[in-house]
């Protein structure tokens, strides 16, 4: 392990809450978004862009957070971040109209972006080798729950509450989040940290195609994943006709799944390739979003857990490879971690943004359009996964 020369490292519960909050913010409307379409008085496809808009402002805050923890530190970093991540939510609680509420949606998610790019710079700079994987495998396991416990409070909130207690419990959220940073977040950036020029590390990284691969690997399994959740209320709640409290506890079934493969991917790699395990990931991937196009030809009575079936097996795919991907990707880049972190971050949350919109495109109503669409990214996953083992077996021999 190797610790900051400077500070100490912060406590893993810590880590864990920070970067885990904005994933409970981006699922926690997933239940509420047939309650916002007739709130707003707007479609099931204009309430899924409050989804969608999420990832374009995380895109953009990563990059912005990333330099600015470079220029400020990590804790000073954090703090902004939360509070503006407070406004959003006050600003999501008083909307009366889309237009607005997706504004609020925008702050909201530039200032959560700062939990994801920050956390993962300390964790980058703070550990290193067999360790830092480790570590990475326990953070995405929880990372892949996160997004469950969002639409379990969520679902339970708005079936008993209403849709603006969803906002309430953000609120309340970011209060405990911005305490807990403030007495607890010790500043780890290295004591000659500078703000660099942003452009030659960008110049470097545009050139580097081992980063673009795990960019599309890194973008393509979250995008699969947030995709997941913003075609499921659909699924569960007006297919399948379950209460939106009823489909949260739907939610936390499927994200053991994801919980499960980043264990596995933990204990794997103590003796297996990172790279061949990102494989095998994939590969299950794959298998469970072709397995969920065939619950189509299935009985209606048996239809549900069949869908539940193949999900469950895509996310352990997720859960397997995503670790590997996240603890690899930048290796090349430890001189700059802080901006390269959001360099990369902006890159791989813009395709998410743009996977996640897709899904609202393609949905038409049916069974078929979630299946269909993951399997086609799970294929592009697979084959990115491959030329990456392939080029680190010619390495090495």
């Amino acid at each position: 392990m190797k610790k900051n020369i400077e500070n100490k490292t912060p406590s893993l519960l810590l880590l864990i809450v920070l970067v885990g909050f904005p994933q409970i913010s981006e699922t926690i409307f997933s239940p509420s978004l047939p309650s916002i379409a007739a709130t707003f008085n707007r479609s099931m496809s204009d309430a899924q862009l409050t989804m969608s808009v999420y990832f374009i402002a995380f895109a953009l805050g990563v990059l912005f957070f990333g330099r600015l923890s470079d220029k400020v530190g990590r804790r000073r970093a954090m703090l902004y971040g939360v509070s503006l991540y407070f406004v959003g939510n006050v600003l999501c609680l008083v909307a009366h109209e889309m237009s607005v509420l997706l504004i609020a949606r925008f702050i909201q998610a530039f200032g959560a972006s700062v939990g994801s790019v920050v956390t993962q710079t300390i964790l980058r700079e703070s550990f290193s080798g067999m360790k830092r994987h480790q570590l990475f495998a326990q953070i995405s396991a929880v990372m892949a729950f996160t997004p469950a416990i969002g639409p379990f409070i969520g679902g339970f909130a708005n079936h008993y509450f209403g849709v603006k207690m969803v906002f309430i419990v953000l609120i309340a959220m970011s209060i405990f989040i911005f305490c807990y940073t403030f007495a607890g977040l010790p500043e780890t950036a290295p004591k000659d940290n500078k703000l660099k020029p942003l452009w030659p590390l960008a110049r470097r990284m545009a050139t580097n195609r081992r980063l673009w691969k795990y960019s599309l690997l890194i973008g393509g399994m979250n995008g699969i994943l947030f995709s997941y959740y913003t075609e499921a209320p659909f699924l569960f709640i007006e297919y399948f006709s379950l209460t939106s409290a009823q489909y949260g506890g739907v939610g936390m079934v499927v994200a053991c799944a994801s919980v499960a493969g980043a264990m596995c991917s933990k204990r794997w790699v103590q003796h297996t390739r990172p790279e061949l395990i990102i494989v095998r990931g994939s590969a299950v991937l794959l298998s469970g979003a072709l397995l969920a196009i065939f619950v189509y030809l299935l009985p209606d009575a048996v239809q549900m857990i069949g869908l539940l079936m193949s999900i469950f097996l895509l996310l352990f795919g997720v859960g397997i490879a995503l670790p590997n991907c996240l603890s690899l990707a930048l290796v090349d880049f430890q001189a700059e971690i802080g901006s390269a972190s959001a360099l990369f971050s902006l890159h791989y949350y813009l395709l998410v943004s743009a996977i996640v919109y897709g899904m609202s495109v393609v949905h038409n109503g049916t069974l078929l359009a979630m299946p269909l669409y993951m399997a086609w990214i799970g294929s592009v996953i697979l084959v990115t996964s491959l030329t990456l083992l392939q080029r680190e077996v010619a390495i090495k021999s």
